[in-house]
């Protein structure tokens, strides 16, 4: 795991890419070049009320420049405050935090669902493989563009209006999708899904669960999970999604 900091970060440019899901690039000192695929950074509020910073997955990483980009969702005031923010402020922020995908030479599935979309998009840009993405929306589509220059993007609407209609399961079935390991972000039942899936394929399976954490650093055991073996915090069946995640072996969890 990556040593973390916290630092003031300069926001580069923000924008609206698609009804209230904003991508924001951020300029670090050197949280991007210790960061990788998977992980997360807590970003605080200049609202004194608000004392828990917000974690948000980190979407693309420019080690080069010293710069990582936030997709996320506005969802509440500390989101809507972020969503404000302008090219020259000022940000805090905390990271790199949690663990990050595993990069193996396996032929991939790599699926994301609404919001868990973002955090795959700097995993397909580093994973070294034969690789097949695979996203579900709701309706609005973002982020795709960047996607189709990786690999080859199946889509999954909920209305059908784009792609198969349903979920990303049923893209991978009506397309005859084939690989050796799956990773995946998004909402609690399309990782359970696809977790079953794997366990009926023998499929390997890495998922990144989406569960609101508070202190970001294992401390207050807001976002625990069960789990398959023994916690060595507390040495009980349970994982902190902040500190041993968010990235598991599907396996190893409860869903």
């Amino acid at each position: 795991m990556s040593e973390k900091s916290k630092e003031k970060a300069i926001v580069i440019r923000q924008e609206e890419i698609a009804d209230g899901i904003y991508s924001m690039w951020i300029k670090t000192e050197g949280i991007a070049q210790n960061a990788k695929a998977g992980q997360f950074v807590s970003v605080f509020s200049r609202d004194g009320s608000r004392l828990l910073p917000r974690p948000i997955s980190i979407c693309e990483l420019d080690k080069k420049d010293g710069a990582l980009r936030l997709v996320y969702r506005v969802a509440g005031k500390g989101t809507e405050e972020i969503s404000s923010l302008t090219a020259g402020r000022h940000i805090e922020i905390m990271g790199p935090l949690g663990n990050g995908f595993p990069k193996k030479s396996k032929s991939a599935f790599l699926i994301g669902g609404g919001i868990g979309i973002p955090p795959m998009l700097e995993l397909a840009k580093n994973l070294d493989c034969e690789k097949q993405i695979i996203l579900g929306y709701r309706d609005e589509l973002f982020l795709t563009e960047e996607f189709e220059k990786l690999g080859k993007v199946y889509i999954a609407t909920e209305d059908g209006s784009t792609g198969t209609k349903g979920t990303v399961l049923d893209a991978i079935k009506v397309n005859e999708l084939k690989a050796d390991i799956i990773y995946a972000c998004g909402p609690t039942p399309m990782l359970k899904a696809l977790k079953e899936y794997a366990r009926e394929e023998k499929m390997e399976c890495w998922i990144s669960m989406e569960e609101r954490m508070a202190c970001g650093i294992g401390a207050c055991l807001a976002c625990v999970c069960k789990s398959k073996h023994k916690d060595s915090h507390t040495n009980v069946h349970n994982k902190r999604i902040c500190k041993e995640g968010p990235v598991f072996l599907a396996e190893e969890v409860e869903l």
